[in-house]
């Protein structure tokens, strides 16, 4: 009894301190990838707990394995999006100006049940009023209202502006987004000119989006990241 206490306390230990080493992403929105290393660990703590001949150690080492195979693979897929792209997918849209999708859905092996269940639970009952949904990376359901089915704030009432639709992201961390850059009809030759008129250069861009109206909006790289 005294063993599995004890094995129990220094296991439970090095699985908080992994989850911490990991970061928060890995306790609110796990991506596919994460969520695998997280059974992993769960699964390379539990073995010496309900196994006494197993030593401690073993455990231990794969669990801190698993971790540094996560941040290593984290700390790529941020200097090489196609990775994060392979490792975690990308987001869906499923709804558009209200109209489902169809083949997103059944790419995504979702039924129309499923959607509508959804839908409900975020408290929007009729599709006719939504003008994107959309299915990210972590398995959530983002959903845009159309202008006028939107609850109005008081900047919305004195400044009413027009619909530009869904901002796309373009540039990512100094790279072209192919997949936005699409959607909303931007080519790299906006990109340049834009870049060119701002006197800066890709890869000192962080975020970059556009609008329907191709309109851009860049965050600036801070100095040293």
């Amino acid at each position: 009894m005294a063993a599995t206490l004890v094995r129990t306390f220094v296991l439970y230990i090095t699985v908080i301190i992994s989850l911490r080493l990991m970061g928060k992403r890995q306790i609110g929105e796990l991506q596919p990838g994460e969520l695998v290393i997280t059974i992993l660990i769960s699964e390379c703590a539990a073995a010496p707990i309900q196994d006494l001949n197993r030593p401690v150690i073993n455990g231990i080492m794969a669990i801190l394995v698993l971790v540094i195979l996560e941040l290593l693979i984290s700390a790529v897929a941020l200097k090489w999006p196609v990775l994060r792209r392979l490792t975690d997918g990308h987001p869906v849209i499923i709804i558009r100006d209200g109209i489902i999708d169809q083949k997103a859905l059944k790419n995504l092996r979702l039924s129309v049940n499923d959607l509508m269940e959804e839908l409900r639970v975020q408290g929007y009952f009729f599709i006719q009023d939504i003008a994107f949904a959309i299915v990210e990376t972590n398995g959530v359901l983002s959903v845009m209202l159309k202008p006028e089915k939107q609850t109005a704030t008081a900047y919305m009432v004195n400044n009413v502006q027009p619909y530009v639709g869904m901002p796309c992201i373009v540039v990512n961390d100094g790279c072209y987004n192919k997949a936005g850059m699409s959607e909303c009809g931007v080519n790299k030759d906006d990109i340049k000119k834009y870049l060119k008129n701002k006197r800066l250069k890709l890869k000192e861009v962080l975020l970059m989006t556009a609008n329907e109206k191709k309109e851009l909006i860049h965050i600036k790289k801070e100095a040293g990241i």
